[in-house]
């Protein structure tokens, strides 16, 4: 016969240790702080607004962070306009490699050479060398009616002069003389362009009738000297002659001229701010990895409407040249002034996409724990066949693991400081400045050897 089990008593069930008596004092003192945590948490219910007023302090965080954020990318478009302005005009070297290039190009040849053509040709009396050879066919006894026939040719011999100035004009421009000449004029004149979009005028470069302006007088007087050395003899009374080529023209110059000043004088300082700013955004949020990932694309949606804007621009501009002025010369001008600032922005855009796409990579998503997990096996595959090989890393692999988050901010700091010290960084630089990171960071987790624990 079996007798069944008497049921727990009550007393005796409540006289046992219970789990929490159990704990030591740390666990209890741990535990008790989660239950604090968990007990605040559902007490902020679903809108994360309780009564220790967390809820409201995450929403300004955030409001602050995505402000700040905001602030920082439309301050980086200012800073790339402001950075390639004061380059322009304080920097003589970066002013003539942008407008040095400029002499081999056929549309602005073609323009000078028009340009040069007519100042010369305007300095010639074609009614008083018809006279001349007039009275010249007279005092060699020609008949009157040949001399008559001469006064006729008033027409053919402005043509001819047309003909042999133009191209007589034509092999100078063309000429490696005038890529000297041009690069020493413009290297010349730098100071006094600076004046000119600083509203002060003199000088070869001027600013007067809403146009900056570069006197191409040298090469009339080089063309003149051509003309002589040719057999041209009365090109040897054509005067010191100065006409300006027009670089850039348009009726609202005063105010660009009043924006490159504001801007050279923010130059220097507006990257900083702007950097600045947008490291306390991210500072601020609440998630700093998506903050992150917030002003890179803020940075990058900034360069690509600045771009648009550089190609909106050069229509505008060719649209505000006076009448008689070469669209093809203007449009190679604008190119070639705008062109380390395109070369700026591609760059800038460049390293925003690709900040944005590493720190996504290091997020929780399932791509990039896949990305990550996958390089850190390869890597590790490899060092294990190194070591099995006989590959020593001992000391330097012990060290690689126990500071291996230092390592990384390291080689994060120096490439940002490389970066930000550059003094015009392309894409190729940023481009290459991350293919090194990743090779640094490759090398760090090769050398991550976690020491042996004994059996």
């Amino acid at each position: 016969m079996t007798s069944s089990a008497p049921p727990p008593d009550p007393d005796q069930h409540s006289a046992d240790p219970s789990g929490d008596q159990r704990l030591s004092a740390r666990e209890r003192s741990e535990l008790d702080k989660l239950r604090h945590r968990v007990s605040a948490l559902e007490g902020a219910g679903p809108s994360g607004a309780g009564p220790s007023g967390a809820g409201r302090h995450h929403w300004l965080r955030s409001t602050g962070s995505v402000l700040l954020i905001l602030l920082a990318s439309l301050l980086s478009l200012l800073a790339v306009v402001a950075v390639w302005a004061n380059s322009i005009v304080r920097d003589t070297d970066r002013y003539v490699a942008t407008v040095g290039p400029l002499a081999g190009n056929p549309d602005v040849q073609k323009a000078i050479t028009n340009r040069v053509t007519s100042a010369v040709l305007a300095q010639i009396d074609v009614e008083a060398l018809v006279k001349e050879l007039e009275q010249a066919a007279a005092q060699q006894g020609a008949p009157p009616k040949a001399a008559q026939l001469l006064g006729d040719l008033s027409g053919p011999i402005t043509s001819g002069l047309k003909s042999l100035v133009s191209s007589t004009v034509q092999r100078v421009v063309s000429s490696s003389a005038f890529d000297t000449l041009w690069v020493d004029a413009n290297r010349s004149v730098h100071s006094a362009l600076d004046k000119a979009l600083t509203g002060h005028d003199g000088g070869a470069v001027s600013l007067k009738n809403d146009q900056v302006a570069i006197d191409v007088g040298p090469i009339v007087a080089k063309v003149k000297d051509q003309l002589v050395s040719a057999g041209f003899k009365p090109a040897a009374r054509i005067p010191a002659v100065h006409t300006d080529f027009v670089v850039f023209a348009s009726k609202d110059i005063g105010e660009i001229k009043t924006y490159l000043r504001v801007l050279e004088i923010i130059g220097n300082w507006l990257p900083v701010i702007a950097v600045l700013i947008g490291a306390v955004g991210v500072y601020l949020a609440v998630n700093r990895r998506r903050a992150l990932i917030g002003i890179a694309s803020g940075v990058f949606a900034a360069m690509l409407l600045l771009g648009v804007a550089l190609t909106v621009a050069r229509a505008i501009y060719l649209d505000h040249l006076p009448s008689g002025t070469s669209d093809a010369a203007a449009g190679a001008v604008y190119d070639a002034l705008v062109k380390f600032l395109r070369a700026s922005v591609r760059a800038v855009g460049a390293l925003a996409l690709l900040t944005a796409v590493g720190a996504f990579l290091s997020g929780p998503s399932r791509a990039a724990v896949l990305t990550r997990t996958g390089c850190r096996r390869s890597i590790g595959a490899l060092r294990d066949v190194a070591v099995s090989a006989g590959l020593p890393l001992g000391a330097v692999g012990r060290f690689v693991h126990r500071y291996k988050r230092w390592i990384g901010g390291v080689i994060l700091v120096v490439a940002a400081v490389v970066l930000f010290t550059w003094s015009y960084p392309t894409t190729a630089v940023v481009v290459w400045t991350v293919v090194i990171v990743l090779v640094a960071f490759a090398i760090r987790e090769f050398l991550d050897a976690p020491p042996t624990e004994p059996a």
